[in-house]
């Protein structure tokens, strides 16, 4: 059974960075695609950003493109998301999402597994 684990979230003013970390157990990362999604009370989720199993293709939502970076590192069986310049609209909770030998699709259906979320909130 693949588990996800995100940690990383936080409390930061506008303008910081942060790195949220999915380690994977249960299944070799280098099989999967990683994608991160974003909620909100208010909002559903959200595509942000993703890296196909190979790793040949990184796509991001516009929102976050040239602030966040999506990485992996196969060796740790664990992804990342750098977000830098962040901004109050990008508070929500984080999830990411695998999809055995995936795409990196933007859409969250085609993800069969979840972490429980790391909160993120950016203050001004």
């Amino acid at each position: 059974q693949v588990q996800l684990v995100e940690s990383g979230g936080g409390l930061v003013q506008a303008g910081g960075s942060l790195r949220l970390s999915c380690a994977v157990s249960g299944g070799t990362l280098a099989n999967y695609a990683v994608a991160w999604f974003r909620e909100t009370p208010l909002k559903e989720r959200e595509f942000v950003a993703a890296v196909a199993w190979s790793a040949t293709s990184t796509p991001n939502d516009g929102s976050v493109r040239g602030r966040f970076t999506v990485s992996r590192d196969n060796g740790k069986n664990t992804a990342y998301l750098q977000m830098n310049s962040l901004k109050p609209e990008d508070t929500a909770l984080y999830y990411c999402a695998a999809e055995w030998l995936g795409a990196a699709a933007t859409q969250a259906y085609k993800y069969d597994y979840w972490g429980q979320g790391t909160q993120v909130t950016v203050v001004s």
